[in-house]
Formats: structure tokens, sequence, C-alpha cells
């Protein structure tokens, strides 16, 4: 079985940080692409951040500066590090494996005082 098990999520106040971990079962993640999408609650779900197999990355336009993705190979495990977090950022981030449609479960981040 593959499984992808996101974890780090949790409650934070605007401007604090956080990361998230991605670790996966049942597949080597290197060479593959890995991403990190979010949905906020009633909003459609949207990329935040890919990096590539040679550790390339991309962000989206809002969280650009104040994220970053990055990967372990040797541990399996792709993260998400957030800081300066606003409450627009609150939604349920998952993490997937995209050319092959595997999808973590998601974990709940929340951005309020």
């Amino acid at each position: 079985q593959v499984q992808l098990v996101e974890s780090g999520g949790g409650l934070v106040q605007p401007g604090g940080s956080l990361r998230l971990s991605c670790a996966a079962s049942g597949i080597s993640l290197g060479p593959y692409y890995m991403s990190w999408y979010r949905q906020p609650p009633g909003k459609e779900r949207e990329l935040v951040a890919t990096i590539s197999s040679r550790f390339n990355t991309i962000y989206a336009d809002s969280v650009k500066d104040r994220f970053t993705i990055s990967r372990d190979n040797t541990k399996n495990t792709v993260y998400l590090r957030m800081s300066g977090l606003k409450p627009e950022d609150t939604a349920i981030y998952y993490c997937l494996v995209p050319t092959l449609n595997y999808w973590g479960q998601g974990t709940q981040v929340t951005v309020s005082s």
C-alpha cells in the first residue's frame, strides 16, 4: 500500500510559523515531483508549491517568500515550512505525488488570533 501522511498542522497566531511534514510509505519519492495543495474552507483546492526530483521549486504568488518546500529523500519525506502566516492561509493542506495522483489525508492549519 502507498500511504502519504501529513502532520504538523495546528492553530497558530498571525505572523507565526509551522512546518508541515509528509511522510511516505510504500513508495520511494525520490524520482517524483511532489506538491503541496491547500483547500480553504468553502473554496477550491489550490496549488501551493511544487518541488522537482532535482530540487527545483515553484510557489504560488500568495505564499512566495513566506513558504519553503523541501524534501529529504533519505527520510522519504517532503516538508512545507510556513512563516509569516496570515488568516487567509487557513486551510487543509495536502501533499501529493501529482503524476501518480497519490494524495495524503490532509492536515488542518488554522491561523487566528
